[in-house]
């Protein structure tokens, strides 16, 4: 186990700040147009498929005791990134609406790459910053999503996903035999709804209505809005048409990320809409070193589930019989995702195995396959 002394250091949190090139890549494309739109996809989600065949798998873990103080590297990777999105964002509406050298299509090309960032990175490092009681970090995390006109996140992630994980309650726990297309349309649809009605029991146990401003909504609505009327003020409509393309593309990524994470498994069901607590097996794991690196340990995923304000560098790995792991890492298995046919092939009997090892006194799972078992209640 790394201990704190060792963790501390610049040159093991350097790795993680890796992303900073990212802005770059997308710099060079928009500049050039051409097959140079291609560099941000390649210089993250393939470079870092290919890193993690070279480098294979890391499995020592970090003192989880660790103070703050010893992670300052690591905090501040997550912190400046707002500023960079906004800037690169915003940036590039300006350069980009107003490039002759840029045709229609290789402007949304150049946006693409702008998705990239602000989905493989932005979301990713705002589900990091929403995790934590400093309230300066929780703010970023809001100002990440609302870049990407997906603020309603936060209270799904934290009031629905978490608690309600692996059950029927749960929007993003993808269904055994459920393709990625399906999935992503359901949840569009299902995760705002889910996150509203969250938020209104909540205010409702305080004696509050729904539409108190208390409700994180407002914020929310008000950010986004914000958001909106830059993009227009820069770029007019094509800069607003550019703007909610990058956040397609950021939810898109966010979206497999959560279909590859849980895919298939489920909670036992113990009768009365009472489920089994939160286990390790119920997240599926990749604990390969490269991509981790981007992805700032996002793949150790069942310890962010056991200790959800655990910071990044001190999620732990378990063995392979105490959590599923995945073949490859996300940037290879978000692709097999992408293509329902292989998905099924590659995890259907990995699921399979799953359920033998951990339910073998389970025989029948038509009712978890069709996602009928009542719901737990509200918290």
């Amino acid at each position: 186990m790394l201990p704190a002394s060792t963790i501390s250091r610049f040159r093991n949190a350097a790795p993680f700040g890796i992303s900073l090139i990212l802005p770059v890549l997308v710099i060079v494309a928009a500049t050039q147009g051409g097959w140079f739109l291609l560099l941000p996809p390649l210089g993250t989600w393939w470079l870092y498929a290919i890193l993690d065949a070279i480098i294979g798998r890391y499995t020592e873990n970090a003192d989880p005791t660790t103070e703050d103080t010893d992670l300052f590297w690591y905090r501040l990777i997550t912190m400046i990134w707002f500023p960079i999105q906004f800037v690169m964002i915003y940036g590039m509406i300006w350069y980009v609406s107003g490039a002759e050298h840029l045709s229609t299509a290789e402007k949304f090309g150049a946006f693409f790459g702008v998705g990239v960032l602000s989905g493989t990175v932005g979301i990713v490092y705002s589900h990091e910053l929403m995790h934590q009681s400093n309230r300066f970090e929780r703010w970023l995390g809001d100002l990440l999503l609302a870049t990407v006109l997906y603020s309603h996140f936060r209270t799904e992630h934290l009031l629905v996903h978490h608690p309600y994980v692996g059950t029927t309650r749960d929007a993003v726990t993808a269904r055994y035999n459920e393709g990625f297309h399906r999935f992503f349309l359901r949840v569009l649809f299902e995760a705002p709804s889910s996150a509203w009605t969250a938020e209104k029991a909540m205010l409702a146990r305080r004696g509050l209505s729904a539409f108190d401003r208390a409700n994180p909504f407002w914020r929310y609505g008000t950010l986004q809005l914000l958001a909106i009327i830059l993009a227009v003020w820069i770029g007019g409509w094509m800069g607003l048409a550019l703007f909610a393309f990058q956040a397609l593309v950021a939810i898109w990524q966010l979206e497999l990320t959560n279909y590859v994470e849980h895919y298939g498994l489920t909670r036992k069901h113990l009768g009365d809409g009472k489920y089994e607590r939160v286990k390790p097996h119920h997240s599926w794991n990749a604990d390969q070193k490269a991509s981790n690196w981007l992805l700032i340990n996002l793949q150790r995923h069942s310890d962010h589930h056991y200790k959800p304000a655990r910071r990044f560098p001190l999620l732990q790995t378990y063995p392979d019989a105490e959590a599923p792991q995945l073949p490859f890492g996300y940037p290879v298995m978000t692709v097999a995702a992408m293509i329902p046919p292989i998905w099924r092939r590659v995890m259907n009997p990995r699921v399979r195995a799953w359920r033998k090892l951990h339910y073998p006194e389970i025989t029948d799972w038509s009712v978890y396959k069709a996602g009928t078992l009542p719901p737990p209640g509200i918290r």
